[in-house]
């Protein structure tokens, strides 16, 4: 039975007690990076009102066909929050299907049009909808919810926000009306949200032609769901150490903006920035908040999903490369990388990369279960994972998932024989596995390099020229720079980027090599790794020979040349000064492994006989 001027009493601000609503229509509404809503036309028989949106997480009820037009809800749990002071949204949490609307068949009375604030004509009396305590009902929600409107005239006005004062009854931390993170937009100006810090980035720093600074993110999560929120420079030593992960905030007077969603995998349309403004207090009651959730992908599902989308995943870590180097594609600078493979129940492993300080202080203690939330999924070598500054990497979380693959492991999985994806440069790079082979003469018949994107690819090739000439260079000492150093000629060498002098040094390379196939020849640049790789001794020891013995660092060329590798190789083409040229850059050098490559060179044969 519909109970008339439910909708008035919810909008109004009154805690309603699982109200019953009937839904007459819904309407997708898709924004940036395809994170589909539905806006809801709800009714009491007596009012319509179209400001209702489904939480994301009940998206399915809709697309399923179980909750259709016409249908009769129980609103097991929702918020009510005033986004402008003309605009009232109603966030549907939890909902029971009554009565499917095929059944129901038609509209439940003659609804109109409800706008917030008109007072209804002659309603219809209705039930008790929630209990009273103090002369206040009972708050069941979490946030967003007016006890009655009796508050303000007896507690006086609200509290400014983002001032810590006394709480009082119906106003939740005592900083004003609680918002929902998914009702937040750009056009608000007075909102404060209570979230929980799901995940916490480490501090990173950049640098353009504009200065430099730092920054750190955070993921913030209550009910509604997920939305996530950056500090720049200021904020960064205001903000950073006050918020740990798992702890619950208040939040106000932050900057929203449009997500960019090619760097986060949060369901949001909006990201948060911490101004100067901004207000963050410890929340001290206890609330009845989601901590972080996960949507794990079984490994043997991953070529189900398209290449680029964020997911999570979690397996047993069952080896670790180790920690090497590539060039970075804009900052064209040197970053560590290490690659795990992750193993799981379905019989199957992938490769997952781990990039700067997660790839140089993970250490591999026993076969650890790891728990990634948000890494981008690659069908590099056909799939393959890697962490984002935006991914959570959690080692043996205490999740069930995690208990029972630990379990699994330990009882079967350590002694399976585990079927990988076929993997491009990743570990084993010389087994001759890559599924992007070419010859030189390929590189140029095929333009590689001239897209949008760099061309990666795999060649046999064999070492015919290396330049010494500037092929090392003294760097910053540091752990984490690689900045050239300027020699004082005092004992001491200055780092521009560390502004910092040290009494000492370290050599890295910058090797530029003449390959060659059987159809062609190509230079190509290779940095510290496989610049050791080729030359068979470390950076240190090299600088060390062309300072006190250039015959021996002459000797050490000499003996790398005419030598065969299995490449790894990106190719683009950069401008500079108005010239376009090629620049090919080692990713990987790798011993040939003959048997590996002999399978390969059979299946060639192979399929060359059947065409």
């Amino acid at each position: 039975m519909m109970l008339f001027c439910l909708l008035q009493r919810v909008i109004n601000g009154e805690q309603v007690e699982k109200p019953v609503l009937q839904l007459l229509s819904s309407k997708k509404i898709t924004g940036s990076g395809n994170a589909d809503r539905y806006r809801l036309l709800l009714s009491d028989g007596k009012h319509s009102y179209s400001h209702a949106m489904l939480a994301t997480q009940m998206n399915s009820m809709v697309e399923s066909g179980e909750m259709d037009s016409l249908a009769v809800l129980r609103i097991d749990k929702y918020m009510a929050n005033v986004i402008q002071p003309d605009r009232r949204v109603m966030i549907l949490l939890g909902i029971t299907v009554l009565a499917r609307g095929q059944e129901v068949g038609q509209r439940i009375g003659n609804p109109q049009q409800y706008r917030p604030g008109e007072q209804s004509s002659n309603p219809a009396p209705v039930q008790q909808q929630a209990p009273v305590q103090n002369g206040h009902a009972t708050n069941k929600f979490t946030g967003g919810m007016n006890n009655n409107n009796n508050n303000t005239s007896k507690h006086g006005p609200p509290a400014p926000y983002g001032k810590k004062v006394m709480d009082t009854p119906g106003t939740p931390g005592g900083g004003g009306r609680i918002h929902s993170i998914i009702s937040l937009t750009p056009y608000q100006n007075r909102w404060r949200i209570r979230a929980r810090v799901t995940n916490k980035s480490s501090i990173r720093t950049w640098s353009n032609s504009r200065g430099e600074g730092k920054l750190f993110s955070v993921n913030l999560l209550d009910e509604s769901g997920e939305i996530r929120a950056t500090g720049f420079n200021d904020a960064v030593d205001k903000f950073y150490d006050f918020l740990e992960v798992n702890k619950v905030y208040y939040i106000s007077k932050g900057t929203l903006k449009t997500a960019n969603k090619q760097y986060t995998s949060i369901n949001n349309d909006y990201e948060m920035t911490f101004n100067s403004d901004t207000m963050i207090e410890l929340c001290d009651e206890s609330v009845d908040l989601p901590t972080m959730t996960f949507d794990f992908v079984e490994i043997n599902k991953l070529d189900s999903h398209q290449p680029g989308a964020l997911i999570d995943v979690i397996g047993v870590v069952r080896s670790a490369g180790d920690v090497g180097t590539v060039v970075g594609r804009q900052s064209n600078r040197e970053i560590s990388k290490r690659e795990l493979q992750l193993v799981d129940q379905s019989g199957m492993g992938v490769n997952l990369t781990l990039w700067g300080n997660e790839a140089e202080s993970f250490e591999m203690k026993g076969s650890q279960v790891m728990a990634v939330k948000g890494c981008r999924l690659s069908d590099y070598g056909g799939r393959s994972l890697s962490c984002l500054a935006s991914s959570q990497m959690i080692v043996n979380p205490d999740i069930r998932e995690a208990q029972m693959l630990r379990g699994w492991y330990d009882k079967v999985g350590q002694n399976m024989d585990f079927t990988g994806y076929r993997n491009e440069g990743g570990m084993g790079a010389g087994a001759g596995s890559s599924t992007n082979w070419k010859y030189f003469s390929q590189v140029k018949t095929e333009n590689l390099g001239h897209g949008d994107k760099a061309d990666y690819f795999t060649a046999k090739g064999t070492v015919l020229f290396l330049r010494k000439e500037n092929c090392m260079y003294q760097a910053c000492p540091s752990e984490n720079c690689n900045k050239k150093v300027v020699d004082q000629g005092n004992g001491l060498y200055r780092c521009e980027k560390c502004q910092k002098e040290f009494p000492n040094h370290k050599w890295r390379m910058i090797l530029s090599a003449n390959l060659s196939d059987f159809s062609d020849n190509q230079w190509v640049t290779c940095f510290q790794e496989s610049a050791e790789m080729l030359l068979g001794a470390g950076a240190d020891q090299l600088g060390d020979m062309r300072e006190s013995n250039e015959v021996a660092f002459d000797q050490v060329f000499q003996q790398a040349l005419f030598k065969t590798y299995i490449f790894k190789l990106r190719a683009k083409v950069e401008t500079y000064n108005d010239e376009s040229r090629l620049k090919t850059v080692c990713v990987n050098a790798a011993p040939i492994d003959w048997v590996e490559h002999g399978k390969r060179l059979v299946e060639e044969i192979n399929k060359m006989s059947s065409l």
